[in-house]
């Protein structure tokens, strides 16, 4: 049995628990539904259901009978940013390597059952900001009461797509000690009259439609033949070449082998080569040493295959960065990696954490995790234990076009901010508003004394979060944000949303036109100066028309008076001018509601994807118009449907009133589509 395999249950209830405040009054309104109600991610069993009753909040679905026309939930589970082009900067220390080994990251971000979408109110989420250092994404979950086959929810996939980073939803096939039934692996596996695997072509069809990458199949159920592995392995042929011609993917699990039996070999070797050969990738268990990686190195070599198209898995469900692990056989400090790195569950940075956790205690230790104890990836900590991904792997980065734009929003908050002011005092996570965050977390360079730099949710200029830089600088301060490929133009402009919340301190924008001197050098900045804030958020504009080329990289020089500082960036954006404010949507429509809320669909303007003739949309905010005039928030997503909870009557109303509006790539808002409905 897998290692991780005896905590699955424990972590699965663990999970449930955590997430049981924001999400236990739609599960309990679910039992009272008239008609629809809230939309959940897409969850299934291959064919056949369970015996019994499904538990509440849970529904029973079968993916060999899922229609995309038929699924109401569509609009609401669709992603809709598309998978960004990546680039590699020169690595920002003398250790990470790049175009080498890779990393795959599996995370369960919700139960699998009552996921909601498009958020919860709730700021207690897996935000994770670390992107840069990811390759491929794994939505894991699925529980034999609940389903087997995972859909990721659209704002998982649309904050990994803004990244670069593909998501592949889960195919679970348990054990038989964690309720698996190996007529669910039969069901996966079945043929039609052709021989055809009429499954294959479903999971296809499904990642097409929700807009996702591909699949992670996991068939751990044992009991067995070689028939049944020989068809497993027809299935994955049939659903890599149909996947393939969609952009798709697929990575086997190292479990089941060729004789059918479930045997973990923590390796690749003759039991497992041909489910290999099946996919596009393999995630080695966890039994793996350094002569069996050894040897899984040298024969992917042989057969022709990349020796990083294989996860030598890491378990960090229990204990994070404590994790004792032999390094050198995966990673070697010297010289390239063997293999590429799975690492399983590195959500631990959230859930370790006590009841009452913050937004501010999340990011702290996910840095932790993926900068490592220096916190500071450009001056790595080569003595730490945890080899973090920020010392092994470089870092990649999307922000290659114009115009460009950030709020710092990580995807969660205490708040809702709005143009500098707070339109929600409620809690709220919906990662698919993350902004591209900055990819190398956090590099500061000083000759003196180092502030903290770390996203802050007490304040923010738009969404969630603003940076904070808190200290007392004695020397000019640098901090790197992006590393970026953007083209200058004789109207370039760059613009900076801050303020000084105490002391006083000289800001400059930091722009540098060439790439570093090598690895592990600083970038070859411009400092250009930065007119001071006035009281409270302040928006400054920098012409970049004394430059030319490409912008390589963007950051601040802060410069102090020896006293203590505490300076936030609200918003950075780049751009060229020009009209940037996004068209309506238009044909706004509620297409459902009950007592839980009601269920809201649009239509996206012509050219909102971009282009020459209209800018972008980024995402839409909904708000209700009330009787004496004012707005209230309801909400904003990426997706062209959105869930409102709650809604009442307000005294004396006939009719409430609803817009909706397009928010542009720079945060321009558009005019409002109204839509009306009596009570």
């Amino acid at each position: 049995m897998a290692p991780h395999l005896s905590r699955r249950g424990i972590l699965k209830a663990s999970a449930a628990a955590a997430l049981v405040p924001a999400l236990a009054p739609a599960t309990a309104a679910a039992a009272k539904r008239k008609s629809l109600g809230a939309p959940y991610a897409s969850y299934w069993y291959p064919d056949s259901l369970p015996p019994g009753t499904p538990g509440e909040g849970i529904t029973w679905r079968s993916l060999k009978t899922w229609r995309a026309e038929d699924d109401a939930d569509l609009p609401f589970n669709k992603a809709s940013v598309p998978a960004a082009r990546r680039f590699t900067p020169p690595p920002v220390n003398a250790t990470a390597r790049a175009d080498r080994a890779r990393i795959q990251s599996l995370v369960s971000f919700a139960p699998t059952a009552s996921n909601p979408p498009q958020g919860a109110p709730t700021a207690d989420y897996y935000a994770t900001t670390h992107w840069g250092y990811v390759d491929e994404l794994v939505f894991w979950g699925g529980s034999s009461g609940e389903g087997l086959i995972l859909a990721p929810n659209a704002p998982v996939v649309d904050a990994a797509h803004r990244h670069g980073v593909p998501v592949l939803g889960n195919v679970f096939l348990p054990p038989v000690a964690y309720g698996g039934d190996l007529r669910w692996t039969r069901d996966l596996v079945q043929k039609d009259s052709f021989g055809r695997f009429p499954l294959a072509a479903q999971l296809v069809a499904v990642a097409v439609a929700y807009g996702f990458d591909g699949w992670f199949v996991n068939a751990e159920t044992g009991g067995g033949d070689s028939t049944l592995a020989a068809d497993m392995r027809g299935f994955l042929t049939e659903l890599r070449s149909l996947g393939t011609a969609k952009g798709l993917r697929v990575t086997w699990y190292d479990s089941m082998t060729v004789n059918g039996s479930v045997s973990w070999q923590g390796a690749l070797n003759e039991l497992n080569r041909p489910f290999f050969e099946a996919a596009d990738s393999m995630f080695v268990d966890f039994r793996w040493s350094r002569s069996t990686l050894g040897s899984s190195g040298q024969l992917a070599d042989r057969i022709g295959r990349s020796r990083y198209e294989l996860w030598a898995g890491v378990d960090v469900e229990a204990s994070g960065w404590n994790k004792s692990v032999d390094w050198d056989a995966i990673v070697p400090s010297n010289g390239d990696a063997v293999v590429s790195l799975g690492i399983y569950r590195p959500e631990w940075t959230r859930n370790h954490l006590p009841a009452g956790r913050t937004p501010e205690q999340f990011h702290a230790a996910d840095d932790r995790f993926w900068s490592g104890r220096s916190l500071d990836p450009s001056r790595p900590d080569t003595s730490d234990p945890w080899r973090a991904p920020a010392l092994t792997v470089a870092d990649r980065s999307t922000v290659s076009g114009l115009p460009f734009a950030t709020v710092f929003n990580t995807g969660h908050g205490l708040r809702w901010y709005e143009q500098g002011k707070a339109v929600s005092d409620t809690g709220w996570n919906h990662l698919g508003l993350q902004d591209r965050m900055p990819s190398r977390q956090w590099v500061v360079r000083t000759t003196g004394s180092r502030p903290h730099v770390a996203f802050d949710f007490a304040d923010a200029w738009h969404g969630g979060s603003s940076l904070l830089v808190d200290g007392s600088p004695d020397a000019p301060v640098t901090v790197d944000l992006y590393a970026t490929r953007l083209p200058l133009g004789a109207d370039t402009v760059v613009e900076l949303t801050h303020r000084a919340d105490a002391g006083r301190v000289t800001v400059e924008l930091a722009v540098a036109t060439a790439e570093p001197a090598a690895p592990g050098e600083p970038h070859p900045y411009t400092y250009l100066p930065v007119a001071a804030a006035e009281d409270g958020w302040t928006t400054r504009t920098v012409r970049l028309g004394g430059l030319s080329g490409t912008v390589h990289a963007l950051g601040v020089r802060l410069t102090g008076d020896g006293g203590p500082v505490r300076w936030r960036l609200g918003a950075l954006a780049v751009h060229d001018g020009g009209g940037q404010i996004p068209a309506a949507p238009f044909a706004p429509r509620i297409t459902d509601a009950t007592d839980e809320g009601m269920r809201f669909v649009w239509q996206a303007a012509p050219g909102a994807a971009g282009g020459a003739t209209a800018p972008a949309t980024r995402h839409y905010t909904l708000h209700r118009l009330l009787p004496d005039g004012t707005r209230r928030f309801l909400g904003a997503t990426c997706q062209r449907a959105f869930f409102a909870r709650g809604l009442l009557p307000e005294q004396g109303e006939q009719s409430a009133r609803f817009e909706v509006r397009a928010v542009g790539e720079l945060y321009t808002t558009s005019a409002p589509a109204t839509v009306v409905r009596p009570w």
